[in-house]
């Protein structure tokens, strides 16, 4: 069965003037068609991610790195806002890593930031052109800023990420779910095998799962080792850290 997406999806190939060989089979995983490539959900798990984002307001991705929890985020993100079903993109990430040494770094508050915000400029690199990306950057209709800026904001229309959520604290993660306006839309991703947080603070995204777990329009999309996609020895990276602590507990 065509569906919209399904011809917004052919719609972009034939603007680009290219066609990379896509099966049928394979036009439900397509998130975004994005400088002469597919962006498309590849495991299991991803799939089932991409399909919650379609059927959920906001939702939870939670598992290892190298799962494209961030990445895919990035791409539905980048894909409602070509099809203006949103007006404007928003990204942000905890910078816990800068904590009170951040005023040592050198530079503006922008380029003493910029570093911890990375990852999510190489995602949208990846999928619109630098001269677009600039401009959308410039105008603010893509906005890449550090969590605490979120504060006091509503925003509507728009689809909001937040990256490295387990470095989010129980109060952060409260004000970020409570700046969705109308017709917004969250995606929240994180390692809860990471955390980066003060011993005495809480992370925010293993509290959530339990006061926000049965309300309709929130979905939590669990990811493991199989879902990884990144270099194949990242997944043994990951089984070997498994086996250590593993280890470790059992002697205790």
């Amino acid at each position: 069965m065509l569906t919209e997406k399904d011809v917004h999806t052919v719609l972009d190939i034939l603007r680009s003037g290219s066609l990379p060989e896509l099966h049928e089979e394979d036009m439900e995983s397509v998130v975004l068609y994005a400088k002469d490539d597919y962006i498309r959900a590849k495991t299991p798990g991803q799939i089932e991610y991409m399909k919650s984002v379609r059927q959920n307001d906001i939702v939870f991705a939670i598992g290892p790195a190298g799962t494209g929890k961030t990445y895919l985020a990035v791409a539905a993100a980048v894909a409602a806002f070509k099809k203006k079903e949103v007006l404007k993109i928003v990204l942000a990430r905890p910078a816990v890593e800068a904590g009170e040494s951040l005023g040592f770094l050198p530079g503006d508050l922008r380029e003493k930031v910029d570093p911890y915000l990375r990852p999510l400029y190489d995602a949208l690199e990846d999928m619109i052109p630098g001269d677009k990306l600039r401009n959308y950057l410039e105008r603010g209709t893509i906005e890449i800023v550090p969590l605490a800026y979120m504060r006091g904001r509503t925003l509507n229309n728009a689809f909001i990420i937040l990256d490295e959520a387990q470095n989010a604290t129980s109060l952060q993660m409260k004000m970020f779910l409570t700046r969705m306006g109308a017709n917004s839309r969250a995606i929240i991703t994180g390692d809860i095998t990471q955390i980066d947080l003060p011993s005495k603070k809480a992370s925010g995204l293993i509290e959530t799962q339990q006061i926000l777990q049965n309300i309709e329009g929130i979905s939590f999309i669990y990811f493991d080792k199989g879902d990884v996609v990144r270099h194949k020895l990242v997944k043994n990276i990951i089984n070997a850290y498994e086996k250590y602590h593993g280890a470790e507990e059992a002697a205790k």
